[in-house]
């Protein structure tokens, strides 16, 4: 069962490692001690604190849609040329680059500092581990 060291949880929740020390002190984060005496997280229990206390900016838009992934954010940078235009996001953590035709951009009137929701449907997700060999 993976565990994370009090340091590596502060920076997959985007927090620093006093707030996730104070998180383990008023037991809202359980924590263990490893056999080297360090404080440490379950990689479960880590996992389910992020999806409970994960706070996504409110989708501005009234639509239903079936695409489960959208993220609300700014719109950070706009390049365009004739034809097509490639615009970047800042939604929470996440930079969110998509490519688009120039005139959508224009007809959407997007520009740096512009409210956007990035809507993500596709059919093939890759799921990556770090330093995972071959089976």
């Amino acid at each position: 069962m993976p565990q994370f060291r009090i340091s590596d949880a502060a920076r997959l929740l985007g927090v620093s490692d006093d707030t996730v020390r104070r998180w383990v002190e008023a037991g809202t984060l359980p924590a263990q001690t490893d056999g080297s005496n360090r404080k440490v997280v379950d990689g479960a229990a880590l996992a389910a604190f992020a999806r409970e206390h994960a706070n996504a900016a409110p989708d501005p838009s009234d639509v239903q849609s079936s695409a489960r992934n959208r993220l609300v954010g700014l719109v950070t940078a706009v390049k365009a040329d004739r034809v097509m235009a490639q615009v970047e996001m800042q939604c929470g953590p996440h930079r969110i680059v998509s490519l688009m035709s120039s005139e959508a951009v224009q007809e959407m009137g997007l520009e740096p500092g512009s409210l956007a929701v990035a809507v993500i449907k596709s059919t093939t997700v890759v799921v990556e581990t770090p330093g995972a060999g071959p089976p």
